[in-house]
């Protein structure tokens, strides 16, 4: 049996609502690139609502499509990896299921990656969507990572993107246990390329919450930047240098001004409070990094797959 030209990865959670419209427009998209041989790869990420009942039944009707059940919920960039596993087309692209980037742009994709000969042709917003602090937000991580990590990554880039069979093969040889795909895909080089895309603003809740942006921030931060382990060093240097100007200062003045009075308790305890903070805050940043040896030198797999339905 030959494999697919083209594969489609999307990861489910709390999905139902969507995934009948999303399969209908991808499989749509698919025959408008006149390609006979594709699959459509669904990966449930342990989604709490009725999403793998909801594939099962429209896997009567949709019969290329693949579902993948993973044992628990392990993450977005967790299922997305599951998928590109799994994927066996010469290309694979893969797209957020929950309809603010339509399926329709698919053939655009699949048509400039053919046209440029690039390994990847990624999509990127134009002007970010969402409210005020969503785009103040999210222009400051993207500046904050950009500054901070030698991997540099677009402004405003999308899950939607297609990968060539060469950058797939490749992009599972990394290895890495803390995965964020936007770092490890600009990582890998190769001939990439981005085009614009329209993304809209869907009905109901992301399922990206406030703690769960700011732990992939500090998470996309630490696994490409050593920055802020030198940024302690640097700190501890300032504040020797600090501790000790001030020393001097104290014990000059004292020799000098004999009869002068002290510098109290107020301004001890301060300098031991803020001392304090600065050392939690390292050790914090440390343990961070440690944990994430922990993780990779564990060397468990990156998700369990319960049942596979083709």
């Amino acid at each position: 049996m030959q494999n697919p030209v083209i594969s489609v990865v999307t990861a489910v959670y709390n999905s139902a609502g969507y995934l009948e419209e999303f399969l209908s427009k991808c499989t749509a998209a698919l025959k408008d690139t006149n390609c006979e041989r594709f699959e459509i790869i669904f990966v449930n990420d342990g989604s709490p609502d009725n999403s793998l009942e909801k594939l099962f039944e429209l896997k009567k009707s949709y019969p290329h499509i693949i579902i993948i059940d993973l044992s628990r919920n392990f993450g977005h960039h967790y299922a997305l990896f599951a998928g590109i596993s799994a994927a066996k087309g010469d290309y694979v692209f893969l797209i957020d299921c929950d309809l603010e980037t339509s399926p329709d742009v698919l053939p655009g994709f699949l048509d400039e990656i053919k046209r440029t000969g690039d390994d990847v042709v990624y999509g990127y917003q134009e002007q970010r969507k969402g409210g005020a602090f969503e785009k103040i937000s999210g222009n400051l991580f993207w500046k904050i990572f950009n500054l901070l990590s030698e991997t540099k990554v677009s402004k405003n880039i999308l899950t939607e993107r297609i990968l060539s069979r060469k950058y797939v093969d490749s992009l599972l040889e990394m290895g890495d246990k803390n995965l964020f795909l936007a770092g490890m895909m600009n990582w890998l080089g190769y001939d990439q390329r981005g085009i614009p895309v329209k993304k809209i603003k869907r009905e109901g809740r992301s399922n990206y919450s406030f703690m769960k942006k700011i732990s992939l921030a500090v998470n996309s931060v630490t696994s490409f930047s050593p920055a802020p382990l030198k940024g302690i060093f640097y700190m501890g240097l300032v504040i020797t240098l600090f501790s000790l100007s001030f020393a001097g200062y104290i014990v000059i003045n004292k020799i000098l001004f004999p009869d002068e009075i002290s510098l109290g308790w107020t301004s001890i305890l301060a300098s031991i409070s803020f001392s304090l903070g600065i050392i939690t805050l390292c050790l914090g940043i440390i343990g961070i990094y440690l944990s994430k040896i922990f993780s990779q030198v564990q060397n468990r797999p990156l998700y369990f797959i319960k049942d596979i339905h083709r």
